[in-house]
């Protein structure tokens, strides 16, 4: 692929989280249409490396560029047009409680410019649509079931049209029924236009719906595609290689 393709693109960068080392010659890249699995035992880095990707952890060494900024030397004044172009999805929902469904999608639309009442209101209900949770707009989070609450936190983090869907066990906290529906939707998106990273504990997910496989381990990271794929007897690899 051509670097205008390249979302993102990592080369030997290394990751520490209060000065012990997380990560260590880190090499990744994600391109346009792709989908990526971050897998590995807890405390391996999969959330420090997808913090990173937002500007949330700092780049201590290497080349690290995410949709072409560079965030070894990114400036704080930079990170909310960065951010912009990103739709975060986080395990634990991280939805406003105190207000419904509708004005949570608000307030993040205004809060990256949006101005105009009537495109507002718009760009909620196609977003609305596009989870399946037309009509729920009025609820407050907690009358919705947690598979709706990510349905909704999916909903917010396409609002903006983002290049780049991080997402952080999005089904940790599901059902597997309800999970495998959550994976569908990202990977709809996903053919949509926004390339996605997602970390999972779930293997059986990352078996059903075929992807690039990252595993984290020892502190470092590797692409395992075909190896994982080989391993689990999964005929789905052809899907992969059309991916890649």
């Amino acid at each position: 692929m051509e670097d205008t393709e390249k979302l993102i693109s990592y080369k030997d960068v290394y990751i520490n989280q209060q000065e012990v080392c997380v990560l260590e010659n880190v090499d990744l890249e994600l391109n346009k249409g792709e989908f990526i699995y971050l897998i590995g035992k807890v405390g391996t880095g999969k959330t420090s490396l997808l913090k990173t990707f937002y500007g949330e952890l700092e780049i201590l060494s290497g080349e690290a560029k995410v949709l072409g900024f560079d965030m070894k030397n990114i400036k704080r004044s930079k990170i909310p047009s960065l951010r912009k172009r990103l739709g975060i999805v986080f395990q634990d929902f991280q939805l406003l409680t105190d207000r419904t469904v509708r004005d949570n999608l608000k307030f993040v639309l205004k809060a990256t410019g949006w101005k105009n009442k009537a495109q507002i209101d718009d760009r909620i209900e196609e977003v609305l649509r596009e989870v399946d949770m037309e009509g729920k707009g009025y609820k407050m989070p907690n009358q919705l079931s947690g598979g709706e609450q990510q349905r909704i936190v999916i909903a917010r983090a396409i609002l903006n049209k983002p290049d780049i869907i991080l997402a952080d066990e999005p089904t940790g906290n599901l059902d597997p029924e309800t999970g495998v529906k959550i994976v569908e939707l990202l990977r709809s998106i996903c053919e949509s236009g926004s390339a996605i990273v997602m970390s999972t504990h779930n293997l059986q997910l990352v078996e059903k719906f075929p992807g690039i496989v990252y595993r984290c381990e020892d502190h470092h990271i590797k692409e395992i595609t075909n190896e994982f794929y080989n391993e689990h007897n999964d005929s789905k690899i052809d899907d992969v290689s059309e991916m890649m």
